[in-house]
């Protein structure tokens, strides 16, 4: 299976790096010489950083977690799109907007908005609106559609993030890193491995190679999302509340106690009181003899 892989790869040269003048010195391990003024990748090391995020993206899938493509350049986008659809996770394949991850409140809200205006359009409130101000909206729901359809159904924070071209999307990277969210990336020979958790040395400029690493990446997800375990949480005991009727038995119960304990503590009377406490009474005097 994997000599098959190393040959897809190979034909749809994800060997092939950017020039020599172009490289990034930290990419040296990923490298396996030279060709003129080109860099060549080592397709062994393209092989083991797929299976160790496709490790990588089972472990996070499997606990319930999802995962976010991101592929804003123009050879990645479509892809980008159909493997985030075959494997039902999201993506983002037309612009990072700052903040995504480390402002996902204000995301959300406005992807609020967005279902707002779908309502409109679809109720015919937008119609009815003066001629500036539907074509404000429109274009208004035509934007922020355009850059958050993908993440629209993302409801809280992704488990991982999966980029294509890791140089380009380091404001993704980032701020999936200031949140401590695994990421993987395609890297070329011009980017810097230490800005990712998993780098797979791939040539991000070709389509075939990006498509085949991504759909062994989807096919991961896929794996991991079978392996999801619905964890149950244990069934809470209702709280019993007390009844005044058995509190009332109890204090009728614990009543001759507490008179005796009165009882104790009172303080002694003078019938029950020894003879030292008595004042003493004045002696009798004996005639004299």
């Amino acid at each position: 299976m994997a000599k098959k892989l190393a040959r897809e790869l190979i034909n749809a040269g994800v060997h092939f790096g950017h020039g020599v003048s172009r490289w990034n010195p930290k990419m040296a391990p990923f490298i396996f010489t030279k060709r003129g003024n080109i860099h060549i990748i080592d397709v062994k090391k393209t092989l083991t950083g797929l299976l160790i995020a496709k490790k990588l993206l089972v472990d996070i899938v499997s606990t319930g977690k999802d995962v976010v493509f991101v592929g804003t350049k123009r050879q990645a986008q479509k892809a980008v799109e159909a493997v985030a659809g075959k494997c039902g996770m999201h993506y983002v394949s037309e612009r990072w907007l700052g903040g995504m991850l480390t402002n996902f409140r204000t995301i959300r809200s406005r992807l609020q908005r967005l279902q707002q205006l779908e309502a409109m359009q679809e109720d015919g409130t937008l119609e009815s609106e003066s001629k500036k101000q539907a074509s404000r909206l429109k274009r208004e729901m035509r934007k922020i559609k355009a850059n958050l359809e993908g993440v629209r159904n993302m409801s809280r924070l992704p488990g991982a993030v999966v980029v294509v071209d890791a140089k380009k999307e380091s404001l993704a990277l980032c701020e999936a890193r200031k949140l401590g969210i695994a990421t993987v990336g395609i890297l070329d020979t011009d980017s810097d491995p230490d800005t990712v958790d998993v780098a797979i040395p791939a040539n991000d400029d070709s389509i075939r190679a990006i498509d085949l690493i991504l759909g062994e990446l989807a096919d991961a997800v896929a794996i991991g999302k079978t392996m999801v375990s619905v964890r149950q949480e244990p069934a809470q005991r209702p709280r019993r509340t007390r009844s005044r009727r058995p509190a009332m038995a109890l204090a009728g119960k614990e009543q001759p106690q507490t008179v005796a304990a009165v009882e104790q503590t009172q303080p002694e009377t003078v019938d029950s009181a020894p003879k030292e406490a008595l004042p003493r009474q004045p002696e009798q005097e004996q005639p004299a003899q």
